[in-house]
């Protein structure tokens, strides 16, 4: 039989002429669906097995069937199944094929399904499975995170806001920052996977199926918590494949805002931390550049997955029940959104833990721009003085070391009672970097001890994951 005939008996017998050839080629999936093909294996050999229980199959064709798909799954680990777009999709060559090896009872397979219903079970089946393997990643990535955090809970580094030396704080503990958001992701993509941890097997083209079948069977047999409630729900709505993409966006959207920060700290300007060489890149005609490739390449990468979120958003807005032809188009941009983030997260947590941080030029740009200001201030407040005037007894001693030179630790005691009588020996114990940092000593603070507290929290609750 042609692939021509193939494609007519596939299709019944509504049809009076053959597809256009453009027109095959144009509404053909499967060059890029082709990638689902063990979970539609995996979705069949469910639905063969809930047939022969509930009586549509005998046990004989049901072992035809396994025998059958076990052999084409064979032949795609293998490279040897050909891939044919008159056969528009993955399904369809994988049923194609099945007839070819096992006769009319290949046929049988599609009793009580549609392909509505199988690729919206494929696309859960391969997105829950991509989840796993996100999460993993992340976890190995926060695994190094919370590891460099640890080793550095009194490595100074100056805390910044609009970019401007703020305060002193512990390396460690702007690393933690880091993990804090990777935390959050790591929690909206769990929550991301159970909502779509539901199977739309049975739905069949929108109304369900007049053959008594099981879908609890099925949803068991696959790993689902549950089967949906709705049939025209079930094979119309990609909203799940939706919120896997803005759990990506804003997962992306953090390590671009660590990169970012690699970026700033690597600059010569900066010169906070070094990259190994195999993260980075040299320049065709400055041979002194070590440019750091790997964070600004997922600080770009973001840009894309941001794209995918606003293309499948609007590939939903306006669509009727139930299902449509557009919804085609989700795979590409969910595909490349799930390529694009286990890709950058595997660069990241290859990189993280080789940071290697240089802890005197950070310990020298936290002393520079009057980082203890604040200390000052509260210094005073406890003096008895009020928070406002103190604000102002505190910036005539920063205007003071402007104009001479010198930061706070550095005048002298004189110096600073000039500013207010109330000020005595005891000021240089806050107004050390050491003494800034260590006087922040509380849940979320950025005093040694507490990095280390809080890293401890974190490996356990990482740790917790493996169970």
């Amino acid at each position: 039989m042609s692939k021509q005939e193939q494609t007519s008996k596939l299709w019944g017998g509504r049809f009076a002429e053959a597809t256009d050839s453009f027109v095959q080629r144009f509404t053909a999936s499967v060059s890029f669906d082709q990638r689902m093909a063990l979970e539609d294996i995996r979705g069949s050999l469910a639905h063969a097995g809930m047939l022969a229980a509930v009586g549509v199959l005998s046990a004989k064709e049901l072992q035809q069937i396994q025998q059958g798909l076990a052999q084409i799954e064979g032949e795609i680990a293998d490279g040897s199944f050909t891939w044919s777009v008159e056969l528009e999709d993955v399904h369809m060559n994988i049923e194609a094929r099945l007839t070819e090896l096992i006769g009319i009872t290949g046929k049988k397979l599609h009793t009580g399904r549609s392909r509505n219903d199988q690729v919206a079970t494929d696309i859960r089946l391969y997105l829950r499975g991509a989840c796993d393997a996100i999460a993993a990643e992340l976890t190995r990535l926060q695994t190094g995170v919370v590891g460099l955090a640890a080793a550095h809970s009194e490595t100074v580094m100056p805390g910044f806001t609009h970019l401007q030396t703020a305060q002193p704080v512990a390396f460690g503990h702007h690393l933690l920052a880091w993990n804090e958001m990777l935390e959050r992701d790591y929690s909206r993509l769990l929550d991301c996977r159970a909502r779509m941890n539901r199977s739309p097997l049975g739905a069949a083209a929108l109304a369900g199926t007049t053959y008594p079948i099981d879908r609890a069977h099925t949803a068991s047999a696959l790993g689902f918590d549950a089967p949906t409630e709705n049939s025209l729900d079930s094979v119309s709505d990609r909203d799940f494949a939706i919120e896997f993409c803005a759990f990506a966006a804003l997962l992306m959207t953090h390590l671009s805002r660590m990169s970012e920060e690699l970026v700033i700290w690597t600059s010569a300007q900066f010169n906070f931390v070094e990259l190994p060489d195999r993260f980075c890149t040299g320049s065709s005609i400055m041979p002194q550049k070590k440019n750091p490739d790997v964070p600004e390449l997922v600080r770009g990468k973001v840009g894309r997955v941001n794209g995918h979120l606003v293309s499948l958003l609007t590939l939903m807005k306006s669509q009727p029940l139930a299902y449509n032809k557009d919804n085609q188009e989700d795979k590409e941009p969910l595909f490349d959104t799930v390529d694009t983030v286990l890709d950058s997260l595997r660069a990241f947590a290859d990189m993280v833990p080789a940071i290697r941080p240089r802890i005197e030029v950070m310990r020298e740009a936290a002393r520079r721009g009057f980082s203890t200001a604040t200390d000052l201030a509260d210094y005073l407040v406890r003096k008895g003085l009020p928070f406002r005037d103190a604000h102002e007894v505190v910036g005539k001693a920063v205007a003071h070391g402007v104009e001479s030179g010198k930061d706070l630790a550095e005048m002298d005691l004189a110096t600073l009672r000039g500013f207010h009588p109330d000020i005595g020996e005891d000021v240089y114990e806050v107004l050390t970097l050491e003494g800034s940092i260590a006087a922040r000593d509380h849940l979320g603070g950025t005093a040694p001890r507490q990095v280390v507290a809080a890293a401890e929290r974190a490996a356990q609750r990482l740790a917790a994951r493996a169970h």
